[in-house]
């Protein structure tokens, strides 16, 4: 580090007043405000920011590329993880910040809406270009944020067959993500899942029909671009498609091992809806496809990928977003500098949680001295960058009031536009001997496999189940449980009226010993209804159930839309947004309607809840 004139004249006034230092109170830094508010005519914008960029440096530019993940927490300013912050955006500069949750042994922490908004509020007082701020909110804000409406999964919007429900959590989802102070959202998501052994897309997808995809793409983007007041990005992903593919990206790189013809028919079509809907970004995915680029990279390093379809085949004209570069399905194949380059020489404007940004930037900048990447690309980029903050009015303003924040979030029209979804996503597969809805609740039994022991998962369910028969006998198991502790936490399942089995994972198969006992359930005197929150394809590896009930979401509305629906409270209408081998092809759905049942005679208790 230089040693400058100035640096040392003040060490030694350290030390030659150091006494006089001890008696004089330190004055205290002043708070840094954002600058003041600026209205641009839309008529002036690319006028404006060209005389934005113009005033930084290329290195800034680079960094305006660059958007750096944070977790929604307010760490201290003295804390190591403030000091990072706080050099990320003083002094490298990034272009923004998107809000990810802390995993901790095994459980995702969401962030406390508070707390995110005022630690977002210091980073932008800190920044001197208005930072843009992303965060996926598939199902609103709630899939980041506690404290917040519990919008189902987007299958659940699928098998609800609603558009306009699914236009309408666009519009909360952008009131909900800019009185938070968030500007993008990465979402909708885009892929069809037309492969049940998808580990990853699964429930996040509409269906496996493109056509219906594509409509609720495009209704979920016509409601987040509805409100004015409320601007906000939205981007369509993944692209070119990761529906139909069995590898999770977040862990190794799945390939999508498709004809371009079907490509052109199935994956691309919601991004072609999606951009005739004015789509602002698109996202890439950590996906091989050869039969758009033999040589197998993941799309997002893929010139002929982002460029030559996305761009040139497809004509969109927005922002390319990578998906996060710190997922194994890029990590492994390339390292984190190179990663950052090809990216950009792909096409890619925005490079979205790089594992070390300052790394990224650095080799972008090696990149430019090389050859490799020409500075014309970058000041594109950056323009197109500065555009979008420009649209959403970060010039503006670019902090938020905190004390509205717990009104927009807990809005009664919120939480009843997530129950409505919920309450006619429930789908009937299988109903033999008509079990469901249940004749005789406080002698059913309820055996809900939570995934992990810590998991909140199924607290809803049986909470709600009780409410009504409190006398239900509920039975909390595990997938880390061995045979014999199952059979011996379950037990004896004659007395029950019916045995209601409930799991939650998104995983292709129930893990450990849970198939087993499934099979011995369904061999049992007491018919099973086997109830899947999570992956609705779980099913065909049981044949032997009595009925099968999907929720298409974990979401606590889900859970209680699923009770209420067991025990005849709501009409069962909803339809399979997939096929499922042996239960049904997409469409099919029983449909239920509440009946009136005669006042019957007070049924001996059950046993006692475990």
């Amino acid at each position: 580090m230089r040693v400058t004139p100035v640096a040392v004249a003040f060490t030694l006034a350290l030390a030659l007043g150091a006494h006089a230092q001890l008696q004089k109170p330190v004055p205290k830094r002043a708070e840094p405000k954002a600058p003041a508010a600026v209205v641009i005519p839309a008529s002036q914008t690319s006028q404006f920011v060209r005389q934005q960029l113009r005033t930084m440096t290329l290195q800034d530019r680079v960094a305006q590329l660059v958007i750096g993940v944070c977790y929604g927490d307010a760490p201290g300013p003295q804390s190591a993880e403030f000091a990072k912050y706080k050099n990320w955006v003083r002094t490298l500069h990034l272009g923004g910040l998107i809000v990810n949750n802390r995993v901790q042994y095994g459980l995702v922490r969401n962030a406390e809406p508070h707390a995110m908004a005022l630690f977002l509020n210091q980073m932008q007082k800190l920044s001197r270009v208005p930072l843009i701020v992303g965060g996926d909110f598939e199902r609103g804000v709630s899939m980041r944020v506690s404290d917040s409406a519990k919008f189902p999964f987007n299958m659940a919007y699928g098998a609800a067959r609603d558009l306009d429900a699914t236009r309408e959590l666009g519009r909360i989802t952008a009131n909900e993500a800019r009185a938070l102070g968030v500007h993008w959202i990465f979402a909708p998501v885009s892929d069809v899942n037309n492969n049940p052994a998808n580990p990853v897309i699964n429930i996040r997808s509409y269906s496996e029909n493109p056509e219906d995809v594509s409509a609720h793409v495009a209704a979920f983007i016509d409601g987040a671009h509805m409100d004015s007041k409320n601007p906000v990005l939205v981007s369509a992903k993944h692209f070119p498609g990761h529906g139909d593919t069995s590898t999770d990206s977040h862990f190794d790189l799945p390939r999508l091992n498709a004809p371009r013809e079907r490509i052109d028919a199935v994956e691309f079509a919601p991004f072609r809806a999606a951009i005739a809907h004015n789509v602002d970004a698109i996202m890439t995915g950590h996906v091989a496809v050869p039969a758009l680029d033999p040589d197998g990279p993941p799309a997002t390093v893929s010139k002929k990928i982002l460029t030559g379809i996305l761009r040139e085949e497809l004509g969109f004209k927005g922002l390319v977003v990578t998906d996060a570069m710190d997922m194994a399905g890029l990590s492994k194949q390339i390292g984190k500098g190179e990663a950052a380059v090809r990216a950009i020489e792909a096409g890619a404007d925005v490079l979205l949680m790089p594992p070390d940004p300052e790394i990224a930037i650095r080799a972008i900048m090696a990149a430019i001295k090389a050859g490799r990447i020409k500075a014309a690309q970058i000041d594109r980029s950056a323009q197109r960058v500065m555009e979008a903050k420009v649209r959403v009015g970060l010039y503006k303003k670019r902090l938020v009031e905190i004390d509205k924040i717990s009104g927009v979030l807990e809005a009664d029209e919120n939480l009843n536009s997530a129950q409505t979804v919920a309450d006619h996503a429930v789908t009937l597969v299988r109903n033999q001997e008509n079990v469901v809805p249940l004749s005789n609740a406080a002698q059913s039994c309820l055996v809900i496999s939570s995934g992990l022991k810590t998991s909140s998962f199924g607290q809803k369910f049986a909470e709600e189940y009780r409410n009504r028969a409190p006398q239900v006998r509920a039975i909390f198991i595990d997938n880390t449980m061995p045979a014999a502790a199952l059979d011996s936490v379950v037990g004896d399942t004659s007395s029950c009226s019916a045995v209601v089995f409930a799991t939650y994972t998104t995983s292709p198969k129930i893990a450990g010993a849970l198939p087993e006992l499934v099979e011995r359930l369904s061999q049992a005197p007491a018919p099973v209804i086997f109830v899947s929150f999570g992956n609705p394809y779980l099913a065909t590896a049981f044949p032997k159930i009595a009925a099968y009930l999907a929720a298409f979401s974990t979401a606590p509305t889900s859970e209680i839309a699923m009770v209420r629906a067991l025990l005849n409270e709501l009409p069962i209408t909803g339809h399979l947004p997939v096929s499922i081998e042996g239960f049904g092809q997409y469409g099919d759905g029983i449909q239920v309607q509440p009946a009136l049942r005669a006042a019957k005679p007070k049924t001996p208790d059950a046993p006692t809840a475990n």
